[in-house]
């Protein structure tokens, strides 16, 4: 496919708290980096169109809701370094809570404590009621900019793109061809720039699909991403009068366990449902090798784990897996994002610096500011 010739730039003449450009970027992907990365270029003046196949925010910073509570079964919690995200958080703190772990133990196959781990170097935070909040909370001017000041910002849910194209009116610009849950067809152009915002093996077969990039795809080979199921358990009976928590009086755990390699008590976060809730991450070898495996199998072989580790051998009223296919960076890119300035392609998310929450953030901010900084 041809490369589409240099953008056309905007003759408007804007308010000096505007950019010189204004460019309309479609941000592919509402997790972590996609969220942030377009909430800056809207703030710099810049229009975006947000686009994500799920029907809501969070990407991995998920939370699944049920009768018996919210598990985070995703990123169970994130920490604090840079000072950027610092910053930002000081905005939402009714939405944030360190999370104290009562104790972090490293287990043995047997489920046998081996030793205590060190005390966090580190405050542990999570978000309320779930980890999605804070991701949903910073996507809501996107999703409904009519009542932010009418920013120049759209978001549509539940649109997978399947393919990046010229624009068939203006071919300096790019289209996108979406389909949305109920297998509409649809088609979006007018971008100045587009940004995949998406784990790196569906940047590689969209922008592969699309006939675009081939050095960017040749950059993400490198990169390693294994994936994890999790279980997610709900035991309601442990609240009944004179009974407090099941098992053991550690709330998390580092497992060398050879299926399971964390689990957590989601009830012990603050700002939870106090109903006994566990969610349980195998550990990436066994998810690799299980990887296509039942759910039902799943759940069953990483439940028999979880009684072997936790000594809590009662029947759960809520057992359901849940497979990432992306969830933990084993070998990241090595910088904090990707971007083609002639093609107007950009890439980011957790997976250019490692797996934390913070590397999603980093990786989206700075991103959006190399959009920023070309040609403005």
């Amino acid at each position: 496919m041809p490369r589409p010739a240099a953008r056309r730039r905007s003759t408007a003449r804007s308010p000096s708290s505007r950019p010189a450009v204004t460019r309309h970027v479609a941000v592919i992907g509402a997790g972590m980096a996609g969220v942030v990365c377009a909430r800056t270029l809207v703030q710099a003046g810049h229009r975006v169109t947000l686009l994500e196949k799920s029907a809501g925010f969070g990407g991995r910073m998920a939370t699944r809701d049920t009768e018996f509570g919210g598990f985070d079964h995703g990123a169970q919690y994130f920490t604090v370094r840079d000072s950027r995200f610092a910053r930002i958080l000081l905005g939402v703190q009714d939405l944030v809570r360190p999370w104290s772990v009562s104790t972090v133990r490293v287990l043995d196959e047997l489920g046998h404590v081996l030793a205590s781990a060190p005390p966090p170097t580190e405050p542990h935070f999570v978000a309320k009621p779930g980890m999605n909040a804070l991701v949903s909370h910073w996507g809501e001017p996107l999703l409904m900019p009519e009542r932010f000041g009418g920013l120049t910002a759209q978001t549509r849910l539940s649109h997978h793109v399947h393919r990046i194209e010229p624009d068939a009116l203006e071919p300096r610009q790019w289209q996108l061809r979406a389909e949305d849950s109920d297998g509409g067809q649809h088609v979006l152009g007018g971008f100045d720039q587009v940004v995949l915002a998406i784990p790196h093996p569906q940047a590689h077969d969209l922008l592969l699909a699309s006939g675009l990039a081939p050095a960017l795809r040749q950059r993400l080979t490198a990169v390693s991403v294994a994936p994890c199921w999790a279980l997610m358990l709900a035991f309601p009976n442990a609240m009944q009068p004179g009974l407090g928590t099941l098992g053991p009086h550690w709330n998390a755990a580092r497992s060398t366990h050879h299926r399971i390699s964390w689990l957590a008590r989601e009830n012990s976060k603050p700002g939870r449902n106090p109903v006994e809730r566990w969610t349980v991450q195998a550990s990436p070898a066994w998810s690799s090798k299980h990887l296509d495996d039942p759910e039902e199998r799943v759940a069953a072989k990483l439940l028999k784990g979880f009684a072997e580790i936790t000594g809590i051998r009662a029947t759960p009223s809520h057992a359901q897996a849940h497979r990432w296919r992306f969830a933990q960076t084993q070998t990241p890119l090595g910088e904090s994002h990707l971007f083609d300035a002639a093609l107007g392609i950009g890439l980011c998310g957790d997976w250019c610096l490692g797996h934390r929450v913070e590397d999603a953030f980093i990786s989206g901010l700075e991103l959006a500011l190399r959009v920023i900084a070309e040609r403005s």
